[in-house]
């Protein structure tokens, strides 16, 4: 197989299975005819992994040598040679359209031939086998990662990268473009092949022309090779990156209740797209609905699969690709079918699931019209940047239709709110429901639930206001809001904002305004300087890439929070933006089809048109222009140019970075100055010619801050709030809107009415403090800014204006009689701002059901919620009508209430109660409050009970309260469930029972309302005992009235009421047993708010008691007086007052007598921290007595004593005179710690001690019992710490040290005793440290048996070691030994036998503690020990019985020639062991001139009668038996004597002599 890169391992189209097998057998006859040229060519020139000139020799000798076989192999290789000749037109493409500057369009390359018969096939790949897994099907990653580099020359590895780099483009364009995907150049194959092969046939007879033209442009070629640097320079890699496509898209479904679908589609781009599945808008949590949905990415295929599907999973869903390069959705419909007859009602009731109108029957055949009600609504709502919020409602429809619910729609100021990560909508079946995550100020406005059901709808709307977050720096501006991208370009983007209501208090003196890329989370600040202006325009943006944006403002206090972050945006050129949404998505068809262009010659760029200035500020200036229409086929950059007016210096202002918009902001310009602009556009033929320049600019901004509205006038709408209005400005030009603040008059302190700029000329302040006054004042906001402040409004009072009350309701007949009846009714739920004056009662005959005209029944105002109609007509049938009216007027009427019949009442039993009330409504209480009733029967009412249920319970689910009867007609209802609705009744009972129950008090929510205040009990300084309260929720007519036991108090002589705004007071004038009740407060004209306050016995004595403190005060002490020792002997008394004012006194006494500052006291008063000091330098004898410090603070009064007297003051005394001289001694040398001992890890002892205030001349000294210790080092003092070492620490260093310091200051000595029981706590600590350094135990076999052992830094006798085996102590024997051989402490076991298995453990008993160290000698640790003591025993044996030459034998025997040799040596073994000797190692036999013996087996003889030279050499003794053997080696020497050696000398000399 030949050689490929790596990028192109992946495509099938290079594997020889892949191939046809004529094509098979054209390659294989190619690679014979390569093997055999000169030149190995890897593959296509395009890729070639060698330089460019090197690689067309190769091609162009390669080509040569094969010609005549492309001749012969015609027939069969006309299809390797067409791909061949396409493969050199595409390199050729590569090399020149980078030589030349083409851009990507330029390099179209023309494969004329099929690539692949296959549909789809792999793209080359950069990523692990991990990460492709993950890439979408069909997905390419670019090969060329467009880096620049900047090199003198060029290497051929960088050549092959701009070679790839030329490769992805050219594919890149044939994958992204519709028109490289062509079927009409089909024709063209055929042609191409026959030229193809004719070129072949003529190849030898190639001309000196064709020569000369090859020559040539090979060195074009070459010439290409030495520009690709200035090349590198213009690569970005984001041309690299495209927008995401889907090549598969999710396809529409349609399946029936309770079967499963999935959703397929597959997406390609670069980078990688990240894929979110949407339903309805809203993103699709897997986690929130477990088991629901199953979402997967498998090899670039993503899957949704909705498992068990039902009637709400029919929906829109969407697949929203996005990266770097942009965003890109898919849509698909899921509609979910049910069975004819399996229609589930309980699915609709349940409020589990909802269906829209189109869903069979539409309701308008149900009911001719529908009325929609809102009950439990949300009110105007005030939450804080950060925090979550809930508005909601229930929604009520009549008629109501089984299986249809409305349609909700919520807006905000108008629009239609869709579900986003900040904001959700629920429905839960009857409520509707708006959820905020994360409150921001662009979520300030007004808000609007819309209920539509057919044609029919209402809806509900009120305000939600947001107040800024807590400023992480105090007193910086507030987050800017709004901030939105506009005109976004390749490289450029408009980011504007609203600026904040809230400054901080000093003016903004501008905007920081950062970026962040989307997909991280890096911030960076585009702008150095901050900027006024509110839009900005962000330049350096790279092309493809999406960002979003925040702004910060600051001011002279520091940068305030930034404002929530914009919707991302893509920089890319809005023409580009609109071709990759409107591009087509279709899958791979397996085929493309490329035709090549002949390179043309550059044409250079026109000039611009339409050069403008769109915006100027103070910061920057903003240029447009259009492309020109000449700019031939590749892409164009823009130069800025400047001047000053009046000049033609001309000047390019972007010369490092050339623009790619048609926009261009210009910074760094003088204010005030004038210039004028030109454009010039350049591609790679040059640079064109300038557009028209600019007309003059003059920098500053354009847009001028707005004037202040006029007219301010502000009108009264509820208790809470009131209506601004007021004129725009006059010449206004761009207004965002308006800023309203409202002030308490005379405050001065201004508050924001709104956090989000208002527009129209009219607002509502809401969240305001009903009866105090306010003025109000209103700016003009436009991107330049916030205009000055209007004048100030005139003060108007904050209360609800009037109106007409709503009407009475519960209208009950209360007693009847023969002519007359009792009428009872409640008071309107809204009393219209006033006071209600009266009620004015109508009624009417019923005649057989009849109903006749209205009369009046009353022509004066009634004031009573009962009325007594007089003249009626007995056994008569009435009906009647209530109307409540207040100064506004006579209110709507009642409604009609039931019929009565008149007629006298003979009843036993009393009537209802009637003005049921409910009061003081907490969470888990109320007060229910009634009034007897009108008819008492036979016999006056003894008592009342009430009954309770909840709203929702059946009728049957009445319940007592209490079982005695109450006498009063009041009752503190307890233990409610909180948020539970409950309805009350009353009966009363007299002798004869137990009467009709009540009009129903209620439903009642049992809950603690915002901003509920209670009554508080308060004692003044005078010790006067008041009861108060305060409302901040009153209409201007409320008034406060205070009851006792829910009586009226208005004439009670021992009470005073005092009332002033919203609060009131009520004090007792002299407060007793007969005071003893429940004192409530309530407050008229509002929704029930009132509370109370229980004084019973004990609260009573405990208010008498805090009355008389207040009246006689005492200063509150925190300390009591106390005496302590200062370090110098002085004495100090102090005691602390929990507080003290500045006019507070004391008075110091001693024994009786008053004492004041002199030479023996200093007094000190802290009147901050209420410390009290007195100081003495000394005590002496006659200081012993009784001190009291007195304390006099305004009225209240205080005093502390402290007694020192006998035994106490004495040890007070010696304490100061110890201090006292401990300040001397430390005035020289001293220790600041004394002498003590420690134990280091090296179980050395060392004595340490810390010393103070030395110098250079200071000696330390040790002695040990007196006797001075001689120490190598003298001691530097640098760290104050003086140390002692003592190693292995035993017996003999016992004894008593000591260590002195001494200068000419003076001296100071510590000594140590290390004597008795403190040697012994030292030795136990010593043994401790040596039992803690004990290693583990070990098992070492030896020849005797097995050796148990552990190591100890170092061993002294008072460490005491107990051995134990399997729990029981050892005892020793002479098999069984214990010992310690240095720093081992071992135990022998001889002879081991089995029963010597089992757990040693060793013990260091230290003196109080052991330590215990075990080892398991069983199992395979014993086995394999016993082996090892057996091997070693056998070993000791055989070397104790191996034969072995004990002695005699020397090592060197020198001897004279003649004489007699004799040698005898010891031998020993067991068996007798073998002897024999050698000689040169050689044996060597006994003979008559070598005489070798071995007797008794023990001695072995060396006889040499008569020794020669020959004798000379080395000798040794072997001696052998079962057990080894041993040599034992000798030298013999023979040497001839002196004279006899020189006549043996001469003797050849002479004989040479003679031969002559």
């Amino acid at each position: 197989m030949m050689s490929l890169p790596f990028y192109q391992k992946l495509h099938q189209h290079y594997d020889r299975s892949y191939r046809s097998k004529d094509l098979s057998a054209t390659m294989s006859q190619y690679q014979q005819e390569k093997k055999s040229s000169a030149i190995y060519t890897h593959g296509s020139t395009a890729y070639s992994s060698r330089s460019s000139a090197a690689h067309r020799q190769e091609s162009a000798a390669f080509s040569q040598a094969s010609a005549a076989s492309y001749q012969h192999q015609a027939s069969r290789a006309s299809e390797f040679a067409l791909s061949s000749a396409v493969s050199n037109k595409a390199a050729s493409a590569y090399d020149y359209g980078y030589s030349h500057g083409l851009t990507d369009s330029s390099l179209m390359l023309d494969y004329s031939s099929k690539l692949s018969p296959q549909t789809k096939r792999a793209k080359k790949s950069l990523l692990s086998g991990e990460e492709k897994e993950n890439l979408p099907s069909g997905y390419m990653v670019p090969i060329f990662s467009g880096r620049q580099v900047h090199v003198s020359g060029i290497t051929d590895t960088e050549e092959q990268r701009i070679k790839e780099a030329a490769a992805y483009i050219a594919q890149r364009n044939l994958l992204a473009s519709e028109e490289g995907v062509t079927a009409s150049k089909q024709s063209s194959v055929s042609k191409q092949s026959m030229s193809t092969l004719h070129q072949e046939e003529a190849f030898e007879k190639k001309s000196r022309k064709v020569a000369i033209r090859e020559k040539a442009e090979h060195l074009s070629l070459k010439k290409t090779l030495e520009e690709t640097e200035a090349f590198h320079k213009k690569l970005n890699e984001d041309n690299l990156l495209h927008a995401p496509e889907f090549v598969i898209k999710p396809r529409s479904h349609t399946v029936w209740e309770k079967e499963n679908v999935k959703l397929h589609c597959s997406v390609a781009g670069w980078p990688a797209p990240r894929l979110t599945w949407y339903k309805n808008q809203v993103p699709i949590n897997v986690q929130a609905h477990p088991g629901k949905y199953i979402i997967e990415s498998r090899y670039g295929m993503h899957t949704l699969e909705i498992n068990a599907c039902d009637f709400e999973d029919t929906a829109q869903y969407r697949a929203s690709a996005m990266n770097a390069k942009g965003e890109l959705s898919a849509y698909a419909s899921v509609v979910v079918k049910r069975y004819k007859g399996e229609f589930d009602d309980t699915r609709f009731h349940s409020g589990a699931s909802t269906l829209p109108l189109s869903f069979a029957v539409t309701p308008y055949g149900y009911a001719s019209r529908f009325e929609i009600h809102f009950d439990d609504k949300f009110e105007v709502s005030f939450g804080r940047e950060g925090e979550t919020l809930s508005l909601g409602c229930r929604v009520v429809i009549t008629p109501e239709i089984k299986h249809f619910q409305p349609e909700i729609q919520w807006y905000r100021n108008g629009a239609p709110i869709s579900p986003s990560k900040w904001v959700q909508t629920h429905w839960s079946g009857d409520r509707a429901t708006l959820t905020f995550s994360h409150l921001n100020k662009e979520d300030e406005g007004l808000y609007t639930v819309r209920a539509q059901m057919g044609e029919y709808y209402e809806q509900y709307s009120a305000y939600v206001f947001v107040r800024d977050a807590d400023a992480e720096i105090e007193g910086a501006p507030a987050s800017p809001l709004d901030v939105v991208c506009l005109d976004a370009n390749k490289d450029y983007i408009i980011i504007t904002w609203k600026q904040p209501a809230v400054d901080g208090g000093s003016p903004i003196l501008g905007y920081f305004i950062d970026k962040c890329e989307v997909g991280t989370d890096s911030w960076s600040q585009c702008n150095d300087i901050p900027v006024k202006f509110a839009r900005f325009p962000v330049t350096g943006l790279i092309e493809g890439r999406s960002y979003i944006f925040r702004v910060r403002a600051v001011n002279k206090a520091g940068i305030g929070l930034p404002s929530r972050v914009s919707e991302p945006v893509a920089a890319l050129d809005p023409a580009e933006k609109a071709r990759l949404k409107s591009r087509p998505s279709a899958p791979w068809t397996g085929q493309i089809i490329v035709t090549e262009e002949e390179p043309t010659e550059g044409v250079v760029p026109g000039p611009p048109t339409d050069l403008s200035v769109i915006e100027a500020t103070q910061s920057y200036v903003v240029l447009s222009w259009k492309p020109p229409r000449q700019r031939g086929h590749e892409g164009i950059l823009y130069f800025v140019e400047k001047c000053d007016a009046g000049t033609e210096n001309w000047q390019r202002v972007n010369t490092e970075l050339p623009v790619k918009s048609p926009r261009f902001a210009l910074f760094d310009l003088a204010e005030g100055k004038s210039y004028r602009f030109r454009v010039r556009c350049s591609n790679s033929a040059g640079v064109g010619e300038p557009s028209e320049a600019t007309e003059v600019t003059v920098v500053g901004d354009k847009l001028d801050i707005p004037k202040p509205p006029s007219n301010i006038i502000p009108s009264r709408n509820t208790d809470t709030s009131v209506v601004v209005t007021w004129e725009e400005p006059k010449d206004a030009k761009e207004l965002v809107g308006y800023y309203i603040e409202s002030s308490i008059v005379g405050s001065g302190k201004w508050e924001p009415c709104n956090n989000n700029p208002v527009k129209g000329t009219r607002f509502t302040c809401h969240g305001l403090k009903t009866g105090q006054s306010y003025i109000f004042r209103v700016r003009a906001v436009n991107a330049a800014g916030l205009s000055e402040y209007s004048h100030d409004s005139e003060a108007i009072e904050v209360k609800a204006a009037i109106a007409p009350p709503s009407p009475p309701c519960d209208i009950t007949c209360l007693e009847s009689f023969r002519d007359s009846m009792v009428l009872g009714w409640k008071q309107p739920d809204k009393t219209g701002g006033a006071e209600i004056t009266g009620y004015y009662v109508n009624y009417r005959e019923v005649i057989d059901g009849v109903p006749g005209r209205w009369r009046e029944a009353n022509i004066k105002a009634v004031s009573d919620e009962a009325y007594k109609i007089s003249n009626l007509k007995e056994n008569m049938v009435y009906q009647f009508q209530v109307a409540a009216m207040n100064i506004a007027g006579l209110g709507v009427p009642s409604a009609i209430s039931a019929s009565f019949k008149c007629e006298e009442w003979t009843i036993a039993v009393p009537g209802p109660p009637h003005s049921l009330k409910c009061s003081e409504v907490r969470k888990t209480s109320l007060v229910l409050q009634w009034k007897p009733p009108i008819h008492s029967g036979r016999t006056p009412v003894t008592g009342y009970f009430v009954d309770i249920k909840e709203a929702s319970a059946r009728e049957d689910r009445w319940r007592g309260l209490n079982e005695a009867a109450l006498k009063h007609t009041y009752l503190k209802v307890q233990g409610l469930k909180e948020g539970e609705s409950y309805v009350f009744r009353v009966r009363a009972i007299n002798q004869a029972g137990v009467g009709k129950p009540s009009d129903l008090a209620g439903p009642v929510v049992a809950e603690t309302r915002p901003g509920t205040k209670e009554v508080v009990v308060s004692v003044d300084d005078n010790g006067i005992i008041s009861l108060n309260f305060e409302c901040d929720q009153m209409a201007p007519s409320s008034e406060f009235t205070w009851s006792k036991d829910y009586v009226p108090t208005e004439d009670s002589p021992r009470l005073e009421v005092e009332s002033k705004g919203n609060k009131t007071k009520m004090t007792f004038k002299d407060l007793g047993t007969e005071d003893l009740g429940i004192y409530s407060c309530d407050v008229t004209d509002t929704d029930g708010i009132a509370s109370s306050y229980l004084i019973d016995e004990e609260e009573l004595k405990r208010l008498l008691a805090l009355s008389q403190e207040h009246k006689f005060p005492t200063v509150p002490v925190k300390s009591e007086l106390a005496v302590e020792i200062l370090e110098k002997g002085q004495v100090r008394f102090w005691m602390q007052a929990e507080k003290l004012s500045a006019n507070a006194k004391v008075n110091y006494i001693f024994n009786e007598k008053e004492i004041f500052e002199g030479p023996k006291y200093k007094m000190h008063i802290d009147r901050n921290t209420g410390i009290i000091e007195m100081f003495m330098e000394k005590l002496q004898d006659e200081d012993e007595g009784t001190y009291t410090f007195q304390v006099q603070d305004g009225r209240a009064t205080g005093h502390s004593t402290l007694v020192l007297i006998g035994d106490v003051y004495k040890k007070l005394q010696k304490e100061a005179e110890f201090q006292r001289q401990e300040w001397i001694r430390k005035q020289g040398p001293h220790f600041a710690e004394y002498l003590s001992w420690e134990v280091t890890g090296e179980c050395n002892v060392l004595l340490k001690c810390k010393v103070a205030n030395i110098k250079k001349e200071t000696s330390i000294i040790w002695y040990k019992d007196d006797r001075e210790i001689s120490v190598d080092e003298k001691h530097d003092f640098k760290d104050g710490i003086c140390t002692l070492l003592i190693t292995e620490f035993s017996k003999k260093d016992a004894g008593i040290y000591e260590v002195v310091l001494k200068d000419d200051r003076g001296k100071d000595k510590s000594r140590l005793k290390l004597v008795d029981e403190a040697f012994k706590e030292l030795m136990t600590e010593v043994c401790k440290t040596i039992a803690l350094s004990a290693t583990d135990l070990k098992i070492q076999s030896t020849a005797e048996g097995i050796r148990l052992y552990s190591f100890v830094t170092y061993y002294v006798d008072d460490l005491k070691v107990n051995w134990s085996h399997n729990g029981t102590p050892i005892k020793y024997s002479d098999r069984v030994k214990s010992g310690v051989t240095g720093e081992q402490i071992w135990l022998q076991i001889n002879e081991p036998t089995p029963n010597d298995k089992g757990k040693y453990v060793m013990e260091l008993f230290d003196g109080k503690t052991g330590h215990q160290k075990m080892v398991d000698l069983s199992g395979q640790a014993y086995d394999e020990a016993f082996a090892e003591f057996q091997r070693l025993k056998q070993a000791a044996i055989a070397e104790k019985n191996r034969a072995r030459v004990v002695g005699g034998l020397p090592d060197v025997v020198t001897i004279q020639e003649g004489k007699a040799l004799n040698l005898t040596c010891i031998v020993w073994g067991d068996p007798t062991p073998e002897v024999s000797w050698l000689k040169n190692e050689k044996l060597l036999a006994s003979d008559e001139h070598c005489n070798l013996r071995f007797e008794a087996g023990k001695t072995a003889y060396f006889t040499i009668s008569g020794v020669r030279t020959s004798d000379s050499g080395k000798y040794g003794l072997v001696v052998k038996n079962k057990y080894g053997s041993e040599i034992s080696d000798f030298t013999v020497s023979v040497f001839i004597p002196e004279e006899e050696a020189r006549s043996v000398a001469e003797e050849p000399q002479k004989g040479t002599k003679k031969a002559k």
